[in-house]
């Protein structure tokens, strides 16, 4: 096996929605684990576990719930919940930002944590290269981004938040 350098930690922001499912996502993995281990034990009774497909297929069930819980327990102390901005002008993390591409269309984006972006096609990374271009700018301000061989130019186009204050 070759050995590969760790990937970089992903930036620790999550907003307050996003904490939240995390947290549901824990309380219900420990519910699924529970459930997992008793049906575990059911499957080791019946004899011969080298063959048994039930006891086999649940002992790969366990470990990446374990895994998973492992995970989270070790990556929520970490994070910091976003649930405002000082100045709503620039682009931070939390932005919902539309952008023009060259060809005249509109995108539009917003900007969250890594571990938030479970199948949100609207939802951008922090740590993304169009992301991190995108910080701290403003309405009306150019970016670049090199895709491949050529080059992709946005515009801001205008810049929203969607923070409940009193979520946390």
């Amino acid at each position: 096996m070759r050995w590969r350098e760790p990937r970089a930690k992903s930036a620790p922001y999550i907003s307050p929605a996003g904490y939240r499912q995390l947290e549901t996502d824990l309380k219900s993995l420990w519910q699924r684990r529970t459930e997992v281990t008793r049906a575990l034990s059911a499957a080791a009774a019946e004899g011969d576990r080298s063959e048994n497909a039930e006891y086999i297929y649940r002992k790969k069930e366990l470990r990446q719930i374990d895994s998973r819980i492992a995970y989270l327990q070790k990556r929520m102390p970490e994070l910091k919940i976003v649930s405002s901005v000082k100045d709503t002008s620039y682009v931070y993390f939390g932005a919902i930002v539309t952008l023009e591409k060259d060809d005249g269309e509109n995108v539009r984006y917003q900007i969250l944590g890594a571990d938030e972006l479970d199948n949100n096609a609207n939802a951008m990374s922090i740590d993304s290269p169009l992301a991190r271009l995108l910080l701290g700018k403003t309405t009306d301000d150019e970016v670049t981004v090199r895709t491949g061989n050529s080059d992709q130019n946005y515009c801001i186009l205008d810049i929203k938040y969607d923070f409940p204050i009193d979520d946390v």
